[in-house]
């Protein structure tokens, strides 16, 4: 199991497992500084939106405790203004990793609220600087806890909306969104894992997820080690897959909500729930409420991060047939798929599913739904 754990702390020392290398080789990674935290997370070694925002968190404060240790202490703690001015850029340098994914906007938004409180109250800049720490350890353990919870929420209300007496659900799922993609359980994979657990679960099909294949590489580990029945399809077998199979629902994570339920997800979202509605099949959201952001209206607000070109020509992974290198490992490979002077590549890593094709929204304290009419949500009132 230890390659599901995205990352491992142990005191001020953390740890991410590359996921660039996922899923025949596990290495871990020392992330000692604030820029090599930012470096993971720009080069998706550490991905989802859950998990960077951990990331984040847990390299500021293992720099923040790093410091309050040195001797003689470093300038920035000779007053609470001092660490303001030291941190307030470490907090919008991080955020610039993958701005697109809001829970680590919130995180960072978080901390300095928390520096501007603690900061009001005159205390000096160590103590102010503990509470940072706490702060946002407590941001990186909240997770686990909120994913169980969303996902027995979700479970039960799925199998009461298919009426209860259909035992056996058949799913599908985009993306990775486990225990790789999260401090633990994940969001729609938890879902997924909850209905496995419940006995309600037949088959959890996910796609592949092209050009980075979280699906075929990440999510396809998960449910392997989890012993949970499942069969990986390509992008483009989603509408066969819904005229041949009977799905009872599409599950996805999120990286960003709006306020009215338009949801910013891993690209080809969109396209499975256009089939989805298609089919009238329920596509259900599933994410945190840190990942709600009511201060956007609505999906045209969300900003889309588009990934170097180069990456939707290459593929990676292990040579086949497999070759072992002298320590009897599987010998990996990156090669490009494409002629090597291409132009004209358009890569973006989101889409946008408007709130019209949503089902429900399910988080760690409320399933939300559309009242009748309606096209959007409201998730203000949620």
């Amino acid at each position: 199991m230890d390659a599901l754990k995205s990352i491992r702390t142990d005191g001020d020392k953390v740890e991410i497992v590359n996921q660039l290398l996922l899923p025949h080789t596990i290495e871990y990674l020392d992330i000692q500084t604030i820029e090599e935290a930012h470096d993971a997370i720009k080069s998706m070694k550490i991905r989802g939106a859950p998990a960077i925002a951990s990331l984040a968190t847990l390299a500021f404060a293992s720099n923040l405790s790093g410091a309050l240790q040195t001797s003689p202490p470093p300038a920035f703690l000779s007053s609470p203004e001092a660490l303001e001015a030291h941190v307030t850029p470490i907090l919008d340098y991080l955020y610039t990793a993958r701005p697109t994914a809001v829970n680590l906007g919130a995180a960072t938004r978080r901390l300095a609220r928390l520096l501007q409180s603690s900061k009001n109250v005159q205390q000096d800049a160590a103590s102010v600087a503990r509470e940072l720490i706490a702060e946002a350890r407590l941001i990186a353990g909240e997770d686990k806890a909120q994913n169980m919870k969303m996902s027995q929420l979700g479970g039960d209300w799925l199998h009461k909306r298919v009426g209860g007496s259909t035992k056996y659900l058949n799913v599908l799922t985009v993306c990775n969104t486990g225990s790789l993609a999260t401090s633990g359980y994940g969001t729609a994979l938890g879902f997924i894992t909850y209905l496995h657990e419940q006995g309600l679960l037949d088959t959890a099909y996910y796609t592949q997820t092209a050009p980075y294949h979280q699906g075929s590489r990440l999510t396809a580990l998960e449910l392997k080690t989890l012993n949970i029945p499942s069969t990986m399809i390509c992008d483009v077998m989603v509408g066969s897959l819904f005229q041949h199979k009977t799905i009872h629902a599409v599950l996805v994570g999120a990286d960003r909500v709006a306020k009215n339920g338009d949801t910013a997800n891993k690209i080809g979202t969109y396209n499975a729930a256009v089939l989805a509605a298609r089919h009238k099949i329920p596509f259900v959201v599933v994410a945190p409420t840190s990942t709600v952001d009511l201060d956007i209206t609505d999906g045209s607000s969300i900003s889309i991060e588009h990934r170097p070109a180069v990456e939707a020509c290459l593929v990676r992974g292990a040579l086949y047939p497999p070759t072992l290198d002298a320590n009897g490992k599987k010998v990996l490979a990156q090669v490009m798929v494409t002629p090597s002077d291409l132009e004209g590549i358009y890569n973006p890593s989101f889409d946008v599913t408007p709130a019209e094709l949503i089902t429900a929204i399910v988080t760690e304290k409320y399933v939300a739904l559309k009242k009748d009419g309606e096209t959007r949500f409201d998730l203000s009132k949620e």
